[in-house]
């Protein structure tokens, strides 16, 4: 025959007594406090309904010990199903294990082997292992929690976070199902189907898949890879937006660049760079510095270079050759190198100034360099005394990387001293040619050395004495003289 018991609503002490019902009971005869509850148990403590196959019930602890079959309806909404539980009525706090325990929270699920549930903070806790679903994620881990109020998962010890279109592992995430964010702040590593990224510190939106980094800031994209302190990245987009010591490194055309602020995306195939813009073209011989207040650079669809274009206080710095202006602009296409406004080239021992510098290089190096209107080029002799070409354009010729001659052409002028030794390095000087001609050439030798001058269309050219040189031939006008600013290694670049 069986039987209902029913426990009246009292108290122990401030705690509200657990209310239960069976179809069989009885009390233990070893502890009169304890009743043996069988077939159909339901309890019921502060809105919270327990059900299992059989349970002890301890009136003077007020808690509850089920057996088999248990489930929990904390909530409407928020359910955990196991095969043993301890639940302590005054703590509120629910001990569940079974091979499998399922906490279901609307559309969130948290599986471990063993649960604990504080009522009063709405949170459960695992210590070996949990496995976390919402929607289409999966979250791993060896010990954490889950909060029901918050919808938040908080989980560390080997944290694997999956969906569809990627992978993140760190050792400590916030998850929060509602947002559908991961809150990380340890190393960790974000796998997608075109990056990694890599941070300490840091947001990552799983529904967007945009992350937000702020220490040691790392994402490798396709060839690209940015380094920051902080980073903004939408993987969607494939862009970032970076700051504090950025850089840029780019290994499909072995470019770098630098900056304290940049700008990135594989979509729109471009990057720059501004405070303290440096981009290095690296090269196993010989690599390229150039610094900028700004630089930008383009790709094409497959991540080849096909521009740069720097702003503001150029200069550029490379073994073989350095030069400064206001802007320039490298076209890859065609392998020409564009300075504009004030441009200063220096090549060797020469000095060359123009209103616009182009140079074009090829796999040997340079190729050609246009002077373009008001031309001047200078090499220094001594302390006091320079050779000097003046026109209105010049191009000087490489052959193999090396200047073969130049033409300097329209109302052109130069001073040319004499020079007796095998070197500028230990040589008499003999005299000073000096004139004008419609255009000249002048060949150079192997060591790059001027060894010929041909004037052109009734040229006026005379021979003077060092010491009765005119005056106005020892600095032509508009000479300049910008050593003191050509950059000698490649910190250099930054010194304006």
């Amino acid at each position: 025959m069986g039987i209902i018991l029913l426990c009246a609503v009292g108290s122990v002490g401030a705690q509200k007594l657990i209310e239960y019902s069976s179809g069989v009971g009885s009390r233990d005869p070893h502890d009169g406090d304890i009743w043996i509850l069988y077939r159909g148990v339901t309890a019921r403590h502060d809105g919270m309904v327990l059900r299992s196959d059989s349970a002890h019930y301890n009136t003077r602890e007020n808690s509850f010990t089920a057996f088999g079959g248990v489930t929990i309806k904390l909530t409407d909404t928020t359910f955990i199903y196991g095969d043993h539980l301890f639940y302590d009525g005054n703590s509120r706090v629910v001990d569940i294990w079974d091979d499998t325990v399922v906490l279901i929270d609307g559309s969130t699920q948290l599986l471990a082997n063993h649960l604990t549930y504080e009522r009063n903070r709405a949170t459960a806790y695992y210590t070996q292992w949990g496995h976390g679903y919402s929607g289409d994620r999966t979250l791993f881990s060896h010990q954490g929690e889950y909060n029901s109020d918050r919808d938040e998962f908080f989980i560390y010890n080997e944290v694997r976070l999956t969906d569809t279109s990627m992978l993140l592992l760190t050792d400590t995430l916030y998850y929060n199902t509602k947002n559908e964010t991961a809150h990380f702040e340890s190393p960790t590593y974000i796998y997608t189907d075109s990056s990694v990224i890599y941070s300490e510190l840091g947001d990552y939106n799983t529904k967007t898949r945009f992350a937000i980094s702020y220490k040691k800031s790392r994402v490798d994209n396709q060839g690209r890879k940015i380094e920051s302190d902080t980073l903004f990245y939408d993987d969607v987009e494939r862009y970032g937006k970076a700051h504090g010591h950025v850089s840029i490194f780019d290994s499909v055309n072995n470019i770098t660049c630098n900056g304290n602020y940049g700008e990135t995306s594989q979509t729109r195939n471009f990057s720059f760079v501004t405070g303290r813009a440096l981009v290095i073209f690296v090269d196993k011989g010989d690599s390229l510095f150039l610094h900028a207040d700004t630089v930008y650079v383009t790709t094409d669809d497959s991540n080849h270079l096909q521009t740069v274009r720097a702003n503001y206080k150029v200069k550029v710095f490379r073994t073989d050759a350095q030069a400064m202006c206001d802007s320039a602009f490298y076209s890859a296409t065609d392998s020409l190198l564009s300075l504009y406004r004030n441009p200063v080239l220096w090549y060797e021992h020469y000095q060359c100034v123009a209103d616009t510098i182009v140079v074009q290089h090829d796999t040997n190096g340079a190729k050609q360099a246009w002077l373009k209107s008001s031309c001047f080029a200078v090499q220094q002799v001594d302390r006091e005394k320079f050779n000097q070409l003046k026109g209105r354009q010049g191009v000087v010729y490489f052959a193999n990387g090396e200047p073969t001659y130049a033409d300097v052409m329209g109302n052109a002028q130069m001073v040319f001293y004499i020079t007796e030794g095998d070197s500028l390095s230990g040589y008499s000087l003999v005299g000073v040619n000096v004139g004008m001609g419609s255009d000249i050439r002048i060949y150079f030798d192997t060591t790059r050395a001027p060894v010929r001058v041909v004037t052109y269309d009734k040229p006026d050219m005379q021979t003077y004495p060092v010491s009765l040189l005119p005056e106005e031939w020892r600095r032509m006008k508009d000479f300049r003289w910008e050593a003191a600013r050509r950059p000698r290694r490649p910190k250099d670049v930054f010194v304006w």
